[in-house]
């Protein structure tokens, strides 16, 4: 299966409440395009209702509690969610929810406890004596009261927090406590242990913590029928629970869910350790990829496209691997920006949609345009040509044509089962260009045209089954079989 997922929220969407239902509407024509499953945002209460999901207050709260100044998320309500998964489900698309459970945010009420200061840079640092501080630990959740769970969250159920409301001080304070400690159990050694990264951090050593998430992820994957999670800011959470809690939910929910998580690095060294270490199934966002793109992008013509998928997952390990051209993470504004450019992104897309490895994925603003003051360029018109060309043409073997600096090419056999598939991209960050490629002699008289249209006319294959594909500068071409 061709499988496609489309990422179907960015970062400044408006806090109107309107994407659920939109995402309903939408779903024939995401079915009518190719896409199989959607991956949702973070569908439950933030600590404000323009909070994209990552500011996570409280995971129960669907759109269905007065908290937090509205009843609703950014993004509608729990009946509005329901709904659209439904919809989605009748059209045949797999719905993978956003969990994020490394921290939470917008705490009811704040609590005094004992903390030393670490180094930014080196978290195994301290860098004072024990002192008591304020800080906002204590989740109480008084608009759901005990309904789904009566778990409320305090202190001793953090690793560390980031501010101390008494002096107004910033930085990272690590609770103090019997056996706390930050997890062992992160694989980047970065900032010397990057369990930390923002808001109040849970602790994964605590029984009560991995026993209320637990519970709450079972609940989550059947509230909404869920297929599969997109797992937040792995790289900061201990990875020997999440092999735990994705085995227990195996086991207690009796589904085959899909998990691809984001671990935001670009050394493929790091990635490939967690792969090694991780549960059976689990695929990873190609970021190295991500980052490839970015710098042909603003290389231009002087990028080596030869060598664009190297130290990739996706040339490693093809099936535990999600590629993606841009995200809200990436996008301009945001702390990881590294925004493909516009020139480049349709080449970058042809390279993940029309490619036999990896599962690719659809950016929302690439597709619908970005929204807000960092508004950006809708690409459905290319994309939709993409998409079309994957469902129907994209099958069979892949041969990659990686032979020049400034011109590549990606073939595909096709194959019997796919009436009239096969199909030759030519991508060029350069100059006009072109490509040489053989099929085979029982192609030979086979006519092909230009799927996109940057090029006019047919050609046809020799009596080898050859021919002169041409592309134009700095854009590419998807040669198909021309029905006679």
């Amino acid at each position: 299966m061709n499988g496609v997922m489309m990422q179907y929220f960015e970062w400044y969407l408006p806090n109107d409440g309107t994407l659920w239902n939109k995402l309903k509407e939408d779903a024939p024509h995401l079915k009518e395009i190719g896409i199989s499953a959607v991956w949702i945002p973070p569908c439950y209460k933030g600590q404000n209702s323009d909070d994209v999901g990552y500011g996570a207050y409280d995971l129960y709260d669907l759109g269905e509690f007065e908290q937090k100044g509205t009843i609703r998320t950014k993004y509608g309500t729990k009946e509005e969610l329901i709904a659209a998964i439904e919809a989605l489900h009748e059209h045949e698309i797999q719905v993978y929810a956003d969990m994020v459970i490394n921290h939470k945010a917008g705490a009811d009420a704040k609590e005094v406890f004992s903390v030393v200061k670490v180094n930014p840079e080196n978290r195994d640092e301290v860098i004072s004596e024990p002192l008591d501080i304020e800080g906002w630990t204590s989740f109480t959740f008084p608009g759901r009261g005990d309904k789904y769970s009566d778990f409320k969250w305090h202190h001793q159920h953090f690793t560390a927090v980031d501010f101390d409301e008494s002096t107004g001080e910033s930085g990272i304070f690590k609770i103090l406590g019997d056996a706390k400690d930050f997890s062992e159990h992160v694989t980047d050694e970065e900032k010397g242990n990057f369990d930390y990264l923002m808001h109040a951090d849970l602790d994964f050593n605590n029984p009560e913590v991995i026993a209320e998430i637990k519970k709450w992820a079972v609940w989550f994957v059947e509230e909404l029928n869920l297929d599969g999670l997109r797992i937040d800011a792995l790289k900061h959470i201990d990875l020997k629970f999440m092999n735990h809690l994705t085995e227990y939910l195996h086991n207690e929910t009796s589904r085959d869910l899909f998990y691809v998580a984001e671990y935001w690095t670009g050394n493929i060294k790091s990635l490939n350790e967690v792969l090694q270490d991780s549960f059976p199934g689990i695929t990873l966002f190609d970021v190295p990829l991500h980052y490839n793109f970015y710098d042909a992008a603003q290389a231009g013509k002087e990028y080596d496209l030869s060598k664009i998928f190297e130290d990739t997952i996706v040339q490693d390990d093809a099936i535990r691997t999600m590629t993606f051209v841009d995200n809200h993470d990436s996008q301009i504004g945001q702390s990881l920006e590294s925004w493909v450019d516009d020139w480049f992104k349709p080449l970058a897309y042809a390279m993940i949609l029309l490619r036999q490895k990896g599962y690719p994925c659809v950016f929302y603003a690439d597709y619908y345009g970005g929204q807000g003051e960092q508004s950006t360029k809708s690409h459905q018109e290319l994309l939709d040509i993409l998409l079309m060309a994957r469902r129907k043409y994209a099958w069979g073997e892949e041969i990659l044509h990686l032979d020049h600096s400034n011109c590549i090419a990606i073939q595909r056999l096709g194959s019997k089962e796919h009436q009239d598939s096969g199909l030759v991209c030519i991508l060029s960050n350069g100059d006009n260009n072109y490509k040489e490629i053989t099929f085979n002699e029982e192609s030979a008289g086979q006519v092909y045209f230009d799927l996109t249209g940057h090029i006019k006319g047919n050609i046809m294959l020799d009596e080898t089954g050859t021919a002169t594909f041409p592309c134009p500068a700095g854009s590419f071409s998807v040669w198909v079989k021309k029905k006679m």
